[in-house]
């Protein structure tokens, strides 16, 4: 199946061939008939994909002052890499599709129903429940593919709450300011239209509106004013596209004392006070379809909001736009300016240039090939038979592609199967990296020549999957954490000792050069440790898959565990005992477990505390750690600079660029799977850290 695509880096358009996204529940496989390109969201991409590297900047100077912050911290060549993978990655265009069911999973949709989403660009999507909605009969697939766009609309026009009779003026008459025209004189409203394209004024007189065509000289605020009868317009909806501020100055102008405003385009926010002040006016700015939207637990873990306290949901705004058109009280043929088929795509996207088009209409009807092949061969004859070091991936997010497969690349592996969930990233970081084939089966990770497998999917599947390897006596290369819960770990461990192939998991800090320094030097001293080791976490939002325990796990068993894996191998010696608390309650933060003070105690004596924060400051160190024994320390801040003192022969370690030891710890798991050698990590460390991480983990809940 193809989807299109925008190379961000460059702004050029692609259709790229993906396969078939796997089925997963509360989720919709719909086989597309038509799609519709936003010329206002997809103009405004592909031209900060065209811009060069200093208008991108400027562009978005929040992103630039993350980047500069970054590179304070973790130098110039790891924050010119992370952003360089940024702008690398796909982006997916598209969110107005039509089609037909092909998959309902257990989501209440039958196959073969004709809905509406806010799927991409492309022959087959999936998408979560409560973003799909039945399409009426009398309601065609062109029409149909107007609902998203509506919706809207349609939000904003709720945040307005217009009442019978009043005066709305829609500023800017693209396809959401004329869908918004006719949602208003739906609602009994009087409705002026403000735009500098003539033609588009010419439509929405059509669908009953005044308008102000600007470019013909005429004054918005002498036509406001007299649409008004002198009183002030009740309500003004911006729909436009503008960096200038006096969209915002007109619209507060031309209002009445208590009007309302509302933008659900995007123009110039630097506010006048006394605009407002001197009218109490009220403004807000409305979020896409509606409520519901960006909220993880109703998007994408299908959890509707009561229909009795949130009466119109985004879904229930899908329907509530596709009830109009059936009624025939919302008309988009008008607004269809040019229809293609998705193999022209590319001279679909040139029409944006153009800027009197409206409705860019894609059709998917003449289709062919099997549409359902959940795998797409990327190179030609590859043939790893007989050979050692076989790799498939499962997962191929942006630790993977921007760190482990590199790496693992780097080492030497061949490179066979790169499966993902959704199939969109498979294909491009499996071409760019020399993957055999992309897919979204694992089963094509487990099969064929393949002897190893690496392990890169949200932390909730790591075990099972781990499994699955292991009894196909696969090697397993698992990016932390193992398992999320004693229960996986012994059956991990279980089906390893079946197997007899490696268990590894992705501590990589142990093979940083510097902490293999530390150790040798460390080894030098027969007597017991103290450590200080400071993970300067920095805050991420509660609602993170990784906050999640049962998805994520929380981020003492996902990142903690790092510290805890270094510990036990600097100290040399078994995990003791352990004590953990957290930040104590109060009513102005929401405590997490990320904010811990971690004690261990070992065999030998040594003993160490972990200080896991996300409560401090990006400018300080991300990473420190601290060795003190037999009169001599140790101190390595963010794997850039070590500084030791007391050492006989031994003063610093300074590197040009982080290095926290990923390309060592993969070439070291390669050299022993080549090799036949042991796990570069002894299997029992590894189960023995990763018991302890859910231990602590449990207490600090």
């Amino acid at each position: 199946m193809r989807q299109i695509f925008q190379d961000l880096k460059t702004g050029e358009m692609q259709l790229n061939e993906i396969p078939y996204p796997k089925v997963q529940s509360g989720h919709v496989n719909i086989k597309t008939n038509k799609t519709l390109v936003s010329i206002g969201t997809e103009r405004m991409l592909v031209d900060f994909g065209k811009a060069g590297w200093i208008e991108k900047a400027r562009s978005q100077p929040d992103k630039v002052k993350m980047v500069l912050e970054k590179a304070k911290t973790d130098g110039l060549s790891a924050t010119y890499d992370a952003v360089k993978s940024k702008l690398d990655q796909p982006l997916p265009l598209g969110y107005c599709n039509v089609g037909i069911v092909l998959d309902g999973s257990d989501t209440g949709f039958e196959n073969g129903t004709r809905v509406v989403s806010n799927g991409n660009h492309a022959e087959v999507v999936r998408v979560p429940q409560n973003l799909v909605a039945i399409v009426p009969d009398n309601v065609d697939d062109e029409s149909a593919s107007f609902t998203v766009l509506g919706s809207i609309a349609m939000q904003g026009i709720r945040l307005i709450n217009p009442t019978i009779g009043e005066t709305v003026v829609v500023t800017g008459l693209g396809l959401i300011g004329l869908l918004a025209v006719q949602i208003l004189k739906a609602n009994g409203c009087r409705v002026l239209g403000i735009d500098f394209d003539s033609a588009k004024c010419e439509l929405a007189k059509q669908f009953g509106a005044e308008v102000v065509d600007l470019s013909k000289g005429e004054d918005p605020l002498v036509a406001a004013d007299a649409f008004s009868r002198g009183r002030g317009v009740d309500a003004v909806l911006i729909t436009a596209s503008s960096k200038s501020n006096d969209i915002m100055h007109q619209a507060a102008t031309m209002s009445r004392k208590r009007g309302r405003i509302v933008l659900v385009g995007v123009v110039g926010l630097e506010l006048s006070r006394a605009d407002f002040y001197e009218k109490e006016l009220t403004f807000q700015v409305s979020c896409s379809y509606g409520p519901g939207r960006y909220d993880e637990e109703y998007e994408d873990k299908g959890k509707d909001y009561p229909f009795a306290f949130v009466r119109w949901t985004e879904q229930r705004n899908f329907e509530a736009i596709l009830d109009l058109m059936s009624s025939g009280t919302i008309d988009v043929q008008p607004l269809i300016s040019h229809r293609f088929a998705i193999d022209d795509a590319k001279a679909a996207y040139e029409k944006l240039d153009d800027r009197s088009s409206l409705g860019i209409v894609l059709d998917y009807t003449e289709s062919d090939g099997d549409l359902t092949e959940d795998t797409v061969q990327l190179i030609k004859a590859a043939n790893f038979e007989g050979s050692k070091g076989n790799v498939a991936f499962i997962g191929g997010g942006n630790y993977a592609s921007r760190v482990l497969i590199p790496a693992f690349k780097q080492a030497g592996a061949n490179l066979t199967s790169l499966v993902t969930s959704g199939g969109v990233s498979a294909v491009h970081h499996g071409k760019k990296n020399g993957f055999a084939n992309a897919s979204t089966d694992i089963d094509k990770a487990l099969d064929g020549n393949t002897d190893t497998v690496v392990i890169a999917t949200q932390h909730n599947l790591h075990a099972p999957q781990a499994i699955a390897a292991l009894e196909k006596d696969k090697h397993v290369f698992v990016e932390k954490p193992l398992a999320l819960t004693h229960d996986e770990i012994n059956a991990i461990e279980a089906a390893q000792e079946r197997s007899q192939t490696m268990m590894m998991v992705g501590y990589n800090r142990r093979f940083s050069p510097q902490v293999q320094q530390m150790k040798s030097l460390l080894d030098t001293k027969a007597c017991p440790k103290t450590f200080i080791m400071t993970m300067n976490a920095g805050d991420i939002p509660k609602e993170h898959w990784t906050q999640d325990p049962v998805v994520g796990g929380g981020r003492i068993i996902g990142e903690a565990c790092h510290y805890i894996d270094l510990m036990r191998f600097l100290a040399g010696s078994k995990i003791k005992s352990f004590q953990a608390i957290k930040m104590g309650e109060n009513d102005f933060i929401d405590i997490t477990e990320d904010k811990a003070i971690i004690t261990l105690s070992f065999e030998d004596g040594s003993v160490g505390s972990i200080h896991y924060f996300a409560n401090g400051g990006k400018s300080f160190p991300k990473e420190r750690v601290e060795v003190f024994c037999d009169h001599a320390a140790l101190q390595l801040d963010n794997f850039r600079k070590l500084t030791g003192f007391g050492w006989n022969g031994f003063t610093k370690m300074n590197l040009w660029s982080q290095d926290k030891g990923q390309s060592n710890c993969t070439k070291a798991f390669m050299d022993a799977v080549k090799n036949g050698g042991q796990s570069p990590i002894p299997q029992e460390e590894i189960f023995e850290v990763a018991r302890a991480s859910v231990d602590i983990a449990e207490l600090l809940r």
